[in-house]
């Protein structure tokens, strides 16, 4: 796993929260940031982008965040990839399941776009194998 947090690939298929997201994450936080709209096309920008962690959207058409981090995940040399997921709903038992798919976090919408890149910096640092 990367040693530092530089590029987060963003899949998020509502155009106005990724275009918040994406300026908070790049203008405030200093990120570079891949934002994807469909999880197939999260899944062919992995190679190219090449990113530190994946920060998905739950709720999706076509391909969810979690099915698409496993088929991520099922690439050679991205069985590790770090995740977090976004969502604005949350059923009580879905936080467990991100922690089985070994997701760093669940950050919830509406979100504070001030604060967002902080969170993520938390999250990233908090993760138990922070080599």
């Amino acid at each position: 796993m990367p040693k530092s947090l530089d590029r987060i690939l963003y899949l998020e298929d509502v155009q106005a929260i990724a275009d918040v997201v994406v300026m908070a994450l790049e203008d405030l936080a200093g990120f570079e940031v891949h934002h994807a709209d469909r999880g197939a096309k999260a899944i062919t920008a992995v190679e190219s982008f090449q990113p530190d962690l994946c920060l998905f959207d739950v709720m999706l058409p076509d391909m969810d965040g979690p099915e698409t981090l496993r088929r991520i995940r099922a690439l050679a040399g991205h069985d590790d990839m770090p995740a977090i997921f976004m969502t604005a709903k949350t059923q009580t038992h879905e936080p467990d399941d991100y922690a089985r798919m070994d997701s760093l976090g669940v950050i919830m919408k509406p979100f504070d776009p001030i604060t967002l890149g902080d969170t993520i910096r938390e999250m990233w640092n908090t993760r138990p194998d922070r080599s």
